[in-house]
């Protein structure tokens, strides 16, 4: 059975170069084909949502020889496929997933704003792909970050203790294994707590957070343990931590190779896909590249 490929997303923007950067590597470390894809919008007067993608000639695409030339001569260079496509962007990227194992794609391409962080089509990839993606950032930015110690690389992962996603695990322990790599899961509990009560109930008993955060981080060790056991070499430790996930992702993104959070899994009274305030905030904060993971699909 054939690998499935790596796509970098490129615009010809020196973000969706440094996307195709980080894509090769990716592609080499899991011995996998490249396929780099250039999307060419349709016009703004168009209406996408009733226009189907077609192909373009990959050979007459000044976006798709700037990368040829770049790539020309690389060592270790995977087997490379150049793909043009048109139609509306928003609704193309995704759809690249479904014959992907990774979407790699640049934090804002050449239609944002200056001011935008993240860039619409990058949103609509990472909400609906069906495989990772992965956002890569212009460059680290002055984000604190008093959580990591210790020298080489780190891989950072978002760990619900309340309900942990396996794919999300699975992802960043295999992509922590890939690079030799550490992990390091943050587990965000709240604090203060803020409970509620009804006119006249007595208040509940002060609860000590240092409790608090040994349960935290009893219940992160749990949930770690299976996929220490499937990946050995790989050095995991959680961090519970208080207050705001996002907050912490964000300073844990300094220095770190990969940022790996979730995407919310579609129920009954949320039909449609989508990524929750903590996925949303990382995205557009990290230093670091971003890597959105989908749920595992439910059992039958």
């Amino acid at each position: 059975m054939s690998t499935l490929p790596v796509i970098a997303a490129v615009d010809g923007s020196d973000d969706s170069l440094r996307a195709l950067e980080w894509a090769l590597d990716a592609a080499r470390r899991r011995s996998a084909p490249l396929r780099v894809v250039h999307v060419r919008q349709y016009a703004h007067w168009a209406q996408p949502e009733v226009l189907a993608a077609g192909p373009a000639d990959p050979q007459d695409d000044p976006v798709l020889d700037r990368v040829r030339s770049r790539l020309e001569g690389r060592a270790e260079q995977p087997d490379t496929e150049y793909v043009g496509l048109e139609g509306a962007v928003s609704a193309v990227l995704p759809e690249l997933g479904a014959s992907a194992q990774l979407l790699v794609l640049g934090s804002r391409g050449r239609g944002g704003f200056a001011s935008l962080l993240l860039g619409s089509n990058g949103m609509a990839a990472a909400r609906d792909a069906e495989c990772p993606v992965v956002v890569v950032p212009r460059a680290a930015g002055d984000v604190r970050d008093e959580t990591s110690e210790g020298p080489g690389s780190r891989v950072v992962v978002g760990l619900k203790v309340d309900g942990p996603d396996e794919a999300t695990l699975e992802f960043a322990f295999a992509e922590a294994a890939r690079r030799g790599a550490r992990l390091q899961a943050v587990a965000a509990y709240p604090w203060p707590a803020q409970p509620w009560m009804m006119p006249g109930e007595m208040p509940p008993p002060v609860v000590d957070q240092d409790v608090i955060e040994d349960e935290a981080r009893v219940l992160a060790e749990g949930f770690l343990a299976p996929y220490r056991e499937r990946h050995p070499d790989v050095p995991a430790e959680p961090l519970a931590a208080a207050g705001d996930a996002a907050g912490h992702l964000v300073a844990a993104s300094r220095d770190a190779d990969l940022v790996v959070v979730g995407r919310h899994r579609r129920h009954l009274l949320a039909p449609a896909r989508m990524m929750g305030s903590v996925t949303h905030a990382v995205l557009l904060h990290a230093a670091s590249p971003v890597a959105v993971v989908p749920p595992a699909p439910p059992e039958d």
